[in-house]
């Protein structure tokens, strides 16, 4: 008999497990694993990535027929219990021979190790970053069955719900039988560099954990109203239904086109809330879509642009406030996404602003306060050039306004985010002279909340934003202006940020993922 750990931190339960659970099946306190499959070492990432796939789909068929017999009245003597797959490697050189790289290395030598879930989903970045540590740094990568439990409902469709199936006793036995979710294993502490490695331990290999993703792509589904497959590795974030009612315009107008006409990008598909999915015309074939729409939208609605390489653009509503940004930013980390840029509305601060110019921030006054505790307020969140050229570069190409006339429609500066969405009635001087001090240009509730979650994460991040108030200076929203300029400027103003996200995509993920993003002792998972 040995004693487990129960998660990758080194927490140790107490309840005995054999080192055959198939022998156990008569015990009262037997523990039911799906069949045993041996660890191994590859040198070639896609026999790697097979193994994991292996692993998992045996984990998940498991814990789905235990489920099945369970729902149906079957109580097995004992837990049942399927773990994650896990990829470690051991680093004995840190030498590299490229180092312009901001990922696929280690630091230091050592035992790395990582927790993996849904291979189908990340087949390709997980791919991605076995190669490059086989690439980097020699050697093999070990890939086994791990320690940690897969919680049940994790196991299951993000769509399903299981305890709608289960009568009240069967739900009080639920935790006997099966590992729910552990919060204490999906903290962010990898990814916010306070993780502490127990000594004898394997060092992280990647920001999150196993069940700090399944988390998040059960929370996507339920945010967003579509499935986590749906998501493309560009983001654009906005504050506004216009943004969302000009997007859904633009992309069906997209979808009646032939994927053969000319100029257009290769979109394949546009998925909405309800995951209705609405399939480009081809030839002679008309548009077809499937799904059923939501009876109500969800909380942070996301609407997908889709590419079969999945470059194409996400776009989320993620409403008003910087507690929502937080929200859907620390869920849309989990995917890698290779940037996110925040589109919206906000105040301009300056006297000689006009509405409808654009705002580029290249810095950010903090007081959103939602992640005070995750990211200091002294850490600072720097402009990343490539997504700076490419918004700038977007702007020119949509406006035609270049070069020193391009100062015309916009002007870069600094932006302040705030939780206090009635800011001009706190008394004078207030935030106005903090503003004035920081030399901020701009003022909404969201754009630092998504940089500062960019940083924290690795994802490159930028911020576009359009002037429709000035209350500093006496111009405010009236119901009549906003309608007007909310039809002018919103078709401009995202074609911009779909321009920026074409420059963006031609770059070499090499350059996007900055350097500047990774910490000293980072993880070699992008």
């Amino acid at each position: 008999m040995r004693r487990r750990r129960t998660r990758e931190t080194g927490a140790v339960d107490n309840n005995p497990i054999a080192l055959e659970p198939n022998n156990m099946s008569h015990h009262p306190h037997a523990v039911h694993y799906p069949p045993a499959i041996a660890a191994a070492d590859f040198t070639d990432a896609q026999t790697a990535l097979a193994q994991v796939q292996a692993i998992y789909a045996a984990a998940i068929a498991h814990l789905r027929n235990k489920l099945d017999a369970f729902i149906a009245g079957t109580l097995p003597p004992g837990r049942v219990r399927a773990c994650y797959p896990v990829v470690r490697v051991r680093i004995a050189s840190v030498v590299r021979p490229d180092s312009r790289l901001a990922y696929g290395f280690v630091a230091a030598p050592g035992v790395y190790e990582t927790t993996l879930t849904r291979p189908d989903l990340f087949a390709h970045y997980l791919h991605a970053q076995f190669e490059l540590l086989l690439a980097n740094h020699g050697g093999t990568l070990e890939i086994a069955v791990g320690e940690q439990p897969i919680p049940l409902h994790f196991s299951v469709d993000g769509q399903a719900h299981v305890e709608g199936q289960l009568s009240l006793e069967q739900r009080q036995q639920l935790r006997d039988v099966f590992d729910l979710p552990d919060l204490a294993a999906m903290d962010d502490g990898i990814a916010n560099g306070t993780h502490e490695t127990p000594e004898g331990q394997p060092l992280p290999l990647a920001l999150f954990t196993a069940p700090r993703i399944d988390y998040s792509l059960h929370r996507l589904q339920h945010y967003t109203g579509t499935d986590p497959s749906h998501f493309q590795n560009f983001v654009l974030f906005t504050n506004y239904q216009f943004y969302v009612d000009e997007f859904v315009r633009m992309a069906q107008a997209l979808m009646a086109k032939p994927d053969s006409a000319d100029g257009d990008p290769a979109y394949a598909a546009f998925v909405e809330p309800g995951n209705v999915v609405t399939r480009r015309a081809s030839g002679t074939a008309a548009v077809h879509t499937s799904g059923q729409p939501p009876a109500r939208l969800p909380q942070m609605p996301a609407y997908h642009l889709v590419m079969p390489d999945h470059s194409g653009i996400t776009l989320v509503n993620i409403g008003v406030g910087p507690a929502n940004a937080k929200t859907i930013t620390d869920h849309i980390a989990v995917l890698r996404p290779h940037a996110w840029i925040m589109l919206g509305h906000c105040a301009g601060l300056r006297n000689s602003q006009r509405l409808g110019d654009y705002v580029l921030a290249h810095g950010y006054v903090r007081e959103d306060h939602v992640l005070d505790e995750e990211l200091p307020l002294w850490v600072p969140i720097p402009p990343l050039a490539e997504v700076q050229q490419a918004l700038e570069g977007a702007v020119a190409d949509i406006t035609q306004q270049h070069g020193y006339e391009l100062k015309r429609v916009l002007r870069t500066g600094t932006v302040a985010s705030t939780d206090n969405r009635n800011w001009e009635l706190l008394p004078y001087p207030g935030p106005d002279r903090r503003f004035s001090q920081s030399r901020a240009i701009a003022l909404d509730m969201e754009s630092a909340t998504v940089a500062a979650n960019g940083f924290r994460f690795r994802v490159p991040y930028g911020t576009l934003l359009c002037v429709s108030d000035k209350p500093l200076h006496g111009e405010l929203k009236l119901p009549g202006m906003a309608d007007q300029f909310y039809r002018q400027q919103v078709e401009q103003h995202l074609r911009i940020g779909l321009r920026a996200i074409a420059r963006l995509r031609q770059q070499s993920m090499g350059r996007l993922h900055s350097r500047k993003l990774r910490s000293f002792d980072e993880v070699a998972f992008q």
